[in-house]
């Protein structure tokens, strides 16, 4: 009530955090622990790589909660308010450029009423992974995105560019691997539609299959795409004037984040192909 209505309007922005500098995205393994005294929630630990805190109004956390039987941490999701006493964040410098900044996080016993927790605490892991698949599928869109926008730079001036009698894009060498990126393109943006739609369909199992292989096939089109829009235009990649060379950490970046390429293969290999766990 607090918070759905403002995000659905646009009034309010928040962030994700789940990376740590120990853990990555290990849920199993973060250090933010949340203890229960009294009515309030009491969160403490670091997140790393957090995008976006300086324009958030909140930060959803993922903590882990002490199993009242058992004693065993396991993971919860606490809203955390950006202006809440003993949270401080810091920008991370970077080369990429991009226009959200990242930021290391500080909760330092940051005190927290007990609706902060979202939902039930034993369900938490759950309500984690059911908000994992659309970012996957969201990082697919973006990543093929990249990779359209790169290509269309590149078949637009290789139209246009006559070094010889005719314009280099007459010429196989620029041809043919623009070709084959647009073929890798299309066949990433069909996996992330498909991805989508099981998404919509509530089929859990198939989306997150789906969306890995979406989010891998996008990230390594797009990459490609990129470096052959830089190679298409020679020198002028590399320019202000063009805009493709800003791409190229970009697109790098969509192999590494939300989840890295080697994660999504582990996925597969075992949850497709029914291989052992690697890891």
């Amino acid at each position: 009530e607090q918070w759905l209505p403002r995000l659905a309007s646009g009034s309010a922005i928040m962030a994700f955090g789940i990376t740590e500098p120990d853990a990555g995205s290990n849920s199993h393994r973060l250090k933010t622990v949340a203890r229960r005294e009294g009515d309030e929630w009491v969160l403490s630990g670091r997140k790393i790589y957090i995008s976006g805190v300086d324009e958030a109004d909140a930060v959803m956390i993922v903590g882990r909660t002490a199993d009242a039987r058992t004693g065993r941490l396991r993971p919860a999701l606490f809203v955390v308010p950006t202006d809440a006493p003993g949270f401080t964040f810091q920008p991370i410098e970077m080369e990429l450029v991009t226009p959200e900044r990242q930021f290391l996080l500080f909760l330092d016993d940051v005190r927290l009423p007990a609706g902060a927790l979202i939902g039930e605490p034993d369900a938490a892991l759950m309500q984690l992974f059911a908000g994992l698949n659309p970012e996957r599928i969201m990082a697919s869109a973006m990543a093929v995105g990249i990779g359209r926008y790169a290509l269309d730079k590149a078949v637009s001036y290789v139209r246009e560019r006559t070094v010889w009698d005719v314009p280099v894009g007459a010429h196989q060498g620029i041809a043919h691997p623009l070709a084959q990126i647009k073929i890798e393109l299309e066949l990433a943006k069909l996996m992330m539609q498909k991805a989508a739609t099981l998404q919509d369909s509530g089929d859990g199992k198939a989306a997150g299959e789906a969306a890995n292989m979406a989010k891998y096939a996008a990230a390594e089109a797009s990459v490609r795409a990129v470096d052959q829009a830089v190679q298409s235009l020679g020198g002028n990649g590399l320019t202000k004037e063009y805009g493709v060379a800003s791409l190229l950490a970009v697109a790098r970046t969509t192999r590494i984040a939300p989840v890295s390429r080697e994660m999504i293969l582990n996925f597969v290999a075992q949850n497709s192909l029914g291989l052992p766990k690697s890891y």
